[in-house]
């Protein structure tokens, strides 16, 4: 598994990383969460990403984390849904925060993210400070904003964050032009959620109502398709490669969906044809197409 260098920070990632939201529910039970989470060792996997908000993830990480942690990089999310505090307020980070490293059973996380937090919540200052007190305390190494749009580019720029985390696929290609540039320049870790954009090439007929609903549109209007007809492998590639991304999490309860990508990753980043394929066919749309939060 390749690995990279997450930013201008001590860390070092996998190319490939492993989101951890489908392990938090019921539907997937912790012995089949510790078995991802093995396997994903196994194949190379160093970055585990989770959040506050994906059910019992930080604390399935957690119980199978003993004996692992030096070999793991530990992402999560915070600003929201701690008993007391107002969401996105300072008391709703540091409580985010604090109760990730008790779940997780661990006295440092190494990235943590503001999870989709407003423009003027990050303008106003709060929440941001609250991270960095968090990092000056050293409960969290590098100080992260997981977000779209205006409240990405403000985050890419404003000289308070080391890393950022965005939507990079073929159909969302908006902060892999405008965003991810400069934050590679300005040394932040970059990771890239949905590479595989919600895999929208699996449904023939528009998928009402499920999460890429708006990705399969997209797809449909973009009108092209793989070169090999790997959808897959061409997705992830395009996004992991992507210049500036640090590491693409896959997120998956299937460990066959993990070994592909970690194989499709192997296969290094797509011929230049075909990603100026993928280019071309965004460009003419980018203007009206935002990212997807």
């Amino acid at each position: 598994m390749l690995q990279r260098n997450f930013g201008n920070s001590s860390l070092t990632v996998s190319a490939l990383g492993f989101g951890a939201g489908h392990i938090g529910y019921d539907d997937v039970s912790e012995r089949e969460a510790h078995s991802l989470l093995d396997r994903a060792a196994d194949l190379g996997v160093t970055f585990i990403d989770t959040a506050r908000g994906y059910g019992l993830s930080e604390e399935r990480i957690g119980s199978w984390l003993p004996g692992r942690r030096e070999s793991v990089v530990l992402s999560t999310k915070v600003g929201y849904d701690v008993d007391g505090a107002e969401d996105w307020s300072a008391a709703a980070v540091t409580g985010g925060v604090d109760e990730a490293l008790r779940k997780l059973g661990t006295d440092v996380i190494d990235v943590v993210f503001l999870h989709s937090c407003p423009l003027a919540v990050l303008q106003q200052g709060d929440a941001v400070e609250a991270l960095q007190r968090c990092v000056d305390a050293g409960k969290v190494r590098v100080p992260g904003y997981s977000g779209e749009n205006d409240a990405l580019a403000w985050a890419g720029n404003a000289g308070l964050f080391g890393a950022l985390q965005s939507s990079v696929n073929l159909a969302d290609q908006r902060s892999r032009s405008d965003v991810l540039p400069a934050a590679r320049r300005q040394g932040l870790g970059v990771v890239a959620k949905r590479p595989l954009a919600n895999a929208p090439w699996r449904h023939a007929e528009r998928p009402v109502g499920v999460y890429g609903e708006t990705y399969w549109e997209r797809l449909r209007r973009m009108d092209v398709e793989p070169e090999t007809d790997d959808w897959q492998g061409t997705a992830l590639r395009f996004s992991a490669f992507s210049p500036g991304v640090s590491t693409a999490i896959v997120g998956t309860s299937q460990v066959r969906n993990l070994e592909a990508a970690a194989a499709a990753v192997g296969r290094g980043p797509l011929p230049d044809f075909e990603r100026r394929r993928w280019e071309d066919a965004f460009a003419p749309h980018a203007p009206d197409w935002a990212g997807e939060v």
